[in-house]
C-alpha cells in the first residue's frame, strides 16, 4: 500500500501568477468576474490574491480612466499538469484571453494600451513537484510568439509588481535572479 502523503508531495503541479486590470465600467466587480471565471476553471484553484491598487494609465490615449490593478496566484492540476507545459501555458492564455472577451474586452491591433474592461496578463508559471526535479519548482521558460514567459515587461511595471509583491515577494524572476520585492524596489 503506498503512502498517500508521499503521492501527494510529488505530485506534479503548475503555478501561476496573472495580472489583473480595469479601467472602463465597474473595475472592481470587473476584476472580481474575472477571478472568479479563473477559479472556475477546471483543474485551476486561486491560491493567492492581492488587494487593489489604484493606478495612473500607462501609454495608450491620453484622458484615459485610471486603472485598478490587482494580482492571483493560481495552481493547476490535472488536466493542466497532463500537458507538456508550453502546451498548459499556451491553454491557459487561451482561457484567460476567453474570460477577457467573455467581460468585454475588445482587442484593437491599431490602438495599443486602450482602456479596457479587463485584462489578463500571464505573469509567470512554474512546475512543481515531480520525482525527476526531487519536487523544486522549475520556471516556465517560454519565447512563444504572442507568449513570453516570464512576462517581458514584468520588471518595469510597478503597477503589476505592487500588487504581485503583496502575494509572492520572494518569487524570483527566473531571467534576472531578482525577488519581485527586489524588483519593485529598484522602481521605487
Amino acid at each position: 500500500m503506498r503512502d498517500s502523503s508521499a503521492t501527494q508531495s510529488t505530485a506534479l503541479r503548475l503555478g501561476a501568477w496573472i495580472a489583473l486590470g480595469s479601467n472602463l465600467g465597474d473595475r472592481a466587480a470587473t476584476i472580481g468576474a474575472a477571478i472568479d471565471a479563473i477559479g472556475a476553471l477546471p483543474g485551476v484553484r486561486v491560491i493567492a490574491r492581492s488587494s487593489l491598487h489604484e493606478t495612473e494609465p500607462v501609454g495608450g490615449p491620453t484622458a484615459q480612466g485610471r486603472y485598478l490593478n490587482g494580482a492571483l496566484a493560481v495552481e493547476l492540476d490535472s488536466p493542466w499538469t497532463r500537458l507538456v507545459p508550453i502546451d498548459a501555458a499556451q491553454r491557459l492564455l487561451e482561457r484567460l484571453l476567453d474570460i477577457e472577451r467573455a467581460l468585454g474586452r475588445v482587442r484593437d491591433p491599431s490602438e495599443r494600451n486602450a482602456p479596457r474592461t479587463i485584462d489578463l496578463d500571464l505573469l509567470l508559471m512554474e512546475r512543481r513537484g515531480g520525482d525527476d526535479d526531487g519536487g523544486a519548482p522549475q520556471p516556465i521558460l517560454l519565447n512563444e510568439p504572442g507568449l513570453q514567459l516570464p512576462h517581458p515587461r514584468l520588471h518595469e511595471r510597478p503597477f503589476v509588481l505592487a500588487p504581485l509583491a503583496e502575494i509572492a515577494p520572494d518569487l524570483r524572476h527566473p531571467k534576472l535572479g531578482r525577488t519581485i520585492r527586489e524588483l519593485l524596489g529598484d522602481l521605487r
